[in-house]
């Protein structure tokens, strides 16, 4: 028979549930109903005067060139960061998950960057790859490449998609390891007796096996791209050189607080949030067809 949990009192599972439902009410859907409430209002830089405009902090941004070089920009650093994290810490999780010597060592050593927060981990970055001063800047110029993301978009990119996959591999490395270990050991023997190979193994066995938490480390990393990436965009490039690395959040960032048009940025975060809810959605709708549970 299911076991079911039986509460003496009527009232004990609600103040079970009160504070996580004062947690999400306080910190998220109130600051959330905020902004979209600023977002219809033109005020001043302190927020000590504020006048309802209505949607015409939505037209003055969708009028911004600016503005659609965040989106590209923020399209292809969340698509490199989301498959290159992925990618090599489902490499590095598969091998982990073989027998090998001092193996507890080898995980430990890939779960420690998820302890750095992520503008320690930005400026770790730079510090190895500032083009004056950073200690693999210097083996970078020996081989011919003027090395410089102060000055060189793509090289300021490619340093923040570098650093952004450093910070979240160890994240996608232990849930990856997780699944790995959660497969039935016999399922694998059995092919191999077969006759499968280890690449056949892989792709026709592990791979499907590990989909749903292929399809969660999917969703978990565009929400981390899009939001937990501010605080490594501050540190590496803040945003530059001339703008080339401004992401949506990021710009939200730089309207609001530095540039003090407090409506606008108001304006940009609910659009990024409806843009990220809508990416789920759509995750949710297609993808998870694949999933096999």
């Amino acid at each position: 028979m299911e076991k079911r949990a039986l509460f003496s009192s009527k009232i004990l599972p609600y103040m079970l549930l009160l504070p996580q439902l004062a947690i999400t009410l306080i910190f998220f859907y109130w600051p959330a109903s905020q902004a979209v409430w600023q977002s219809f209002l033109l005020e001043d830089a302190f927020g000590l005067s504020s006048e309802f405009v209505g949607f015409e902090n939505y037209r003055h941004l969708f009028q911004q060139p600016e503005y659609y070089r965040a989106m590209v920009t923020t399209a292809v650093f969340s698509t490199a960061v989301a498959v290159l994290s992925l990618a090599v810490s489902l490499l590095l999780a598969t091998q982990a998950d073989k027998q090998l010597r001092f193996s507890n060592g080898y995980k430990t050593l890939l779960i420690w960057p998820y302890a750095v927060a992520p503008a320690i981990a930005g400026v770790l970055w730079i510090f190895m790859f500032h083009p004056t001063l950073g200690t693999l800047s210097r083996p970078i110029k020996a081989i011919g490449i003027d090395w410089n993301p102060m000055l060189d978009a793509n090289h300021a990119m490619t340093l923040l998609v570098l650093s952004a996959t450093w910070k979240q591999i160890s994240y996608n490395f232990l849930f990856f390891l997780a699944g790995l270990q959660s497969i039935p050991k016999s399922v694998i023997e059995a092919a191999a007796i077969d006759g499968s190979g280890p690449i056949r193994r892989f792709w026709t066995i592990i791979f499907p096996l590990l989909s749903p938490t292929t399809f969660f480390l999917i969703v978990v990393n565009i929400v981390y791209v899009f939001f937990d990436t501010f605080g490594i965009i501050d540190a590496v490039t803040g945003g530059g050189p001339a703008g080339q690395t401004t992401t949506l959040v990021y710009k939200v960032y730089a309207d609001g607080r530095l540039g003090g048009d407090l409506g606008g940025s108001a304006a940009q975060s609910v659009i990024l949030m409806i843009i990220v809810i809508g990416l789920t959605a759509i995750q949710f709708k297609y993808v998870e067809r694949r999933v096999q549970y």
